[in-house]
């Protein structure tokens, strides 16, 4: 093969690499925001060891204490996440196919807001997400099955 071929053959590969993040990250952003019925409010109360939905609009005083503190949690420990960490929590995440799994990390992440719309870090978080996939194909082709990548997200969720 000549110097030719192989540059040509590295382009190829490089190339296709490429679209391939793109259309990760593109079904990432179809399924997050095309899914009929998400004009709704969802209210989800998220702990480390209790995940469920709250549509009741009665809540004592005592669960929002407890909610707010779990909350104030959440938020120490997601700091202390290097952004590699992030990434893998997020990329495992969007592994899963859980739309839902998806939208709580986002929310842990401080991608997203609690109502579910883009926060602050999310247009940059996603840019250098794509690089990020790009350079972490090894951690990305670990995760070769949901329930991998649920094993993953269940372990290093804060």
């Amino acid at each position: 093969m000549t110097k030719n071929g192989k540059i040509a053959l590295g382009c190829g590969g490089a190339g296709c690499l490429g679209l391939i993040v793109v259309a990760v990250v593109g079904g990432i952003l179809y399924f997050m925001w095309s899914k009929p019925g998400n004009s709704g409010y969802y209210n989800f109360n998220v702990n480390n060891t209790n995940r469920n939905s709250n549509n009741n609009s009665n809540t004592n005083s005592d669960s929002n204490a407890n909610n707010n503190s779990s909350n104030g949690n959440s938020s120490t420990s997601t700091s202390s996440m290097t952004d590699d960490d992030k990434h893998k929590l997020y990329q495992a995440a969007a592994m899963t196919g859980d739309t839902e799994l998806l939208r709580r990390v986002s929310v842990k992440l401080g991608l997203l807001n609690e109502d579910f719309t883009p926060g602050d870090d999310y247009v940059s978080f996603i840019k250098d997400h794509a690089i990020w996939a790009f350079k972490n194909a090894d951690f990305i082709g670990s995760l070769d099955s949901k329930e991998k990548a649920m094993a993953y997200v269940n372990e290093h969720m804060p």
